[in-house]
């Protein structure tokens, strides 16, 4: 019993050194940007995003309705908790290339960051690729 005992506190105290190395090989070298976001549009190919590039710079891009619902999709759709909170876009980046982006919104589609585009608007140049995110900052 005593040998069972000093055995299990052995491998108590070497777990964690085991488990360091295992996380160091396996890391990535993953990043991500946080833009504000301006406005929101719904549309039938997916949404456009205005965001702030600088101080004073609006950017626009569009993130595919399929980009959502893939089982291992390039984008996620987070409501915001009630309150102040402004809407955010968060860029995460692997290895240098786009990984995939979460946008944060307000639950209430009557907050000032939605927005409605007109039925007769095209808005095929914002998901030219739907492939890529080439976002501008």
């Amino acid at each position: 019993m005593k040998k069972l005992i000093i055995v299990l506190i052995f491998l108590a105290v070497l777990s964690p050194v085991f488990a360091q190395t295992i996380s160091e090989q396996n890391r990535s070298n993953m990043f991500y940007i946080n833009v504000p976001v301006e406005k929101v549009y719904p549309s039938g190919r997916g949404f456009v995003v205005q965001y702030r590039k600088g101080n004073t710079e609006i950017g626009t891009i569009g993130i595919p309705n399929e980009w959502f619902t893939n089982a291992a999709g390039k984008a996620e759709l987070i409501n915001l908790p009630r309150g102040r909170n402004w809407p955010t876009m968060s860029v995460f980046y692997r290895d240098g290339e786009f990984s995939h982006v979460r946008l944060y919104v307000h639950r209430a589609k009557s907050h000032n960051t939605w927005g409605n585009i007109p039925q007769s608007t095209d808005v095929s140049r914002f998901f030219s690729d739907p492939d890529t995110f080439d976002i501008q900052f």
